[in-house]
């Protein structure tokens, strides 16, 4: 599978802050990949410095084999500033987006329509876009992103401002672009959009790639080797008794107040083959509603790696 996007040892300064320290990553031909990390991390700036906008101060992008000017009509971008032109009419301002792309006016109303339709914004042709919320002149400035079928879309926080209903909308759209053959990277700080999605994933954090993986290995990498147990008593209780267990590590209690995540040691087997005595042991303290293998999120890889969550770095950062 060729590189739709490569990037060898890139770093750039803004005055004292080192927004991009060497990094070094590809982004494979129809892959959909998430570029995840705090605000501030370094996302932003290296989708601009990929799209051409900025330049680095050392290494090396490639796109598409060129740069992004080479090929700008085979790429579509969404930059992390929304922006549509006001006091244009929809159609009229998509249509524009559009024919900057290369597209030809024959066919192109009944493109725009379906894409409305899409994307729940039937009947607005017509509407100046400034007579729209922000979460729709958000989706109109996707599809106009979008609308000559670009074989490499590039998203700089595309659910952000999006009620549920719209990033379920949109995340639906995301996936079925990727799954008839489109490369896709778009960047967030909401690491369970990304876990819904994406094949692969980018992690960075202060301006070093921390992951670069598919989704499946970054998992299995970084199994936390956890059960979580819904208990039928105390929770308390049974978290007391369960520490003494042979082959606990730790044990913390989930959101749930009735569920505790038991850590297991390296040597337990938490595979189909489960030890027995393991089972048994746990359910001698007290019945247990469930027992499961907890599968490690973004989050909990996140933590692993940086010590802290993504919302504790963001907090940092505004204090």
């Amino acid at each position: 599978m060729n590189d739709a996007i490569h990037v060898r040892g890139v770093s750039k300064r803004f005055g004292e802050v080192q927004a991009v320290d060497g990094i070094e990553f590809v982004v494979p031909a129809g892959s959909l990949c998430g570029f995840l990390g705090p605000n501030g991390a370094g996302k932003s700036t290296t989708i601009r410095m990929i799209m051409s906008i900025i330049y680095p101060d050392s290494g090396n992008i490639s796109v598409l084999d060129g740069s992004a000017l080479d090929h700008k009509d085979g790429i579509g971008y969404l930059p992390e500033e929304r922006g549509v032109y006001r006091k244009m009419r929809v159609g009229d301002f998509i249509k524009y987006m559009a024919r900057l792309k290369g597209m030809p006016s024959r066919g192109l109303g009944k493109r725009i329509d379906d894409w409305l339709e899409r994307m729940d914004l039937e009947g607005v042709q017509k509407r100046k876009c400034q007579e729209l919320s922000k979460g729709m002149q958000q989706k109109i400035q996707f599809i106009s992103a979008v609308i000559h079928e670009p074989e490499l879309i590039i998203l700089d926080e595309p659910f952000s401002g999006l009620d549920p209903v719209n990033a379920r909308l949109l995340g639906r759209t995301i996936k079925a672009m990727n799954d008839a053959g489109r490369t896709i990277i778009f960047s967030t700080h909401v690491l369970h959009q990304a876990e819904q999605l994406c094949d692969r994933v980018l992690m960075i954090n202060k301006g070093r790639i921390v992951i670069d993986d598919d989704l499946d290995t970054i998992r299995r990498r970084h199994d936390p080797r956890t059960l979580r147990v819904r208990t039928a008593m105390d929770a308390g209780g049974f978290k007391e008794q369960a520490e003494r267990v042979a082959g606990v590590r730790s044990i913390r209690f989930g959101e749930d107040p009735e569920v505790l995540e038991i850590a297991m040691d390296d040597g337990i087997d938490l595979g189909e083959g489960m030890s027995h005595e393991l089972i048994e042991a746990l359910n001698t303290i007290g019945s247990m509603r469930s027992l499961e293998i907890k599968t490690p999120t973004l989050d909990d890889v996140f933590v692993e790696l940086v010590g802290t969550t993504i919302a504790r770095v963001e907090a940092s950062e505004t204090t």
